[in-house]
């Protein structure tokens, strides 16, 4: 059997030197994109605090001048690595869960939804832990950020409440107190697993979330009709 080696850090594929065709925009992408992917990486395994800035430049392998041209410091890197992450998920989650929805449709459409978001950080292991572990520790402009991400998963937690109610009428009017609970509670629920080091078990997590989501948001019975029809 040969012997486990750990893999190598991450580095960014540096543009070719000396002169080439690119366009500067094309440029400025390719570094940005590398530096976001490098702070992800670096955080992800060592830490927020434990992560500086000449270690990501390092990875991306860019100069400090592009760094600061790009980003005011190492929070601003951090949360645009989470904005761009956000703005990504919703767009994936968007799909199976912002579209109407008839009787037949709508609790398989939520399955799809949670099976997309579980998915999501499965396979992004690196930013499960940056964004689930370490983004407190970037201080109040990083938790703002979630504060903003938590606004936008609000709108879909609302569309998945008005989509059980297409499937269980009978459900009790919903209340904001309960959306925000349930955009809280996914959060958490999934830090927890990562926190034991359980991210590769998320998919089996589903069951147990829809029924937590369904719980806060339909209510009870509507949670216990959907456990029934779908198993």
């Amino acid at each position: 059997m040969a012997p486990n080696r750990k893999q190598a850090p991450w580095t960014g594929d540096p543009l070719p030197r000396g002169r080439h065709k690119l366009p500067p925009e094309a440029v400025t992408a390719s570094q940005r994109e590398r530096l976001l992917r490098a702070m992800e990486e670096l955080v992800g395994e060592r830490g927020y605090e434990a992560t500086s800035v000449p270690q990501v430049i390092a990875a991306a392998r860019v100069s400090s001048n592009t760094f600061y041209r790009l980003f005011a410091d190492k929070t601003d890197c951090f949360i645009a690595l989470c904005e761009q992450h956000g703005d990504q998920l919703f767009a994936a989650l968007a799909a199976p869960l912002g579209r109407p929805a008839d009787v037949g449709d709508a609790l398989a459409d939520l399955d799809r939804g949670i099976a997309t978001y579980l998915r999501w950080w499965v396979d992004r292991p690196a930013m499960a832990r940056a964004y689930f572990l370490e983004l407190p520790a970037a201080g109040p402009r990083a938790v703002e950020e979630r504060e903003r991400q938590y606004e936008r998963f609000a709108a879909l937690h609302r569309d998945i409440a008005e989509r059980a109610r297409t499937v269980y009428p009978g459900a009790p009017p919903l209340q904001e107190v309960e959306v925000t609970a349930a955009v809280i509670v996914t959060t958490e629920l999934v830090a927890r697993e990562i926190r034991e080091g359980r991210l590769a078990q998320l998919p089996e997590f589903a069951g147990d979330l829809r029924h937590v989501l369904l719980k806060l948001l339909a209510g009870e019975a509507a949670a216990e009709f959907a456990r029934t029809r779908l198993t």
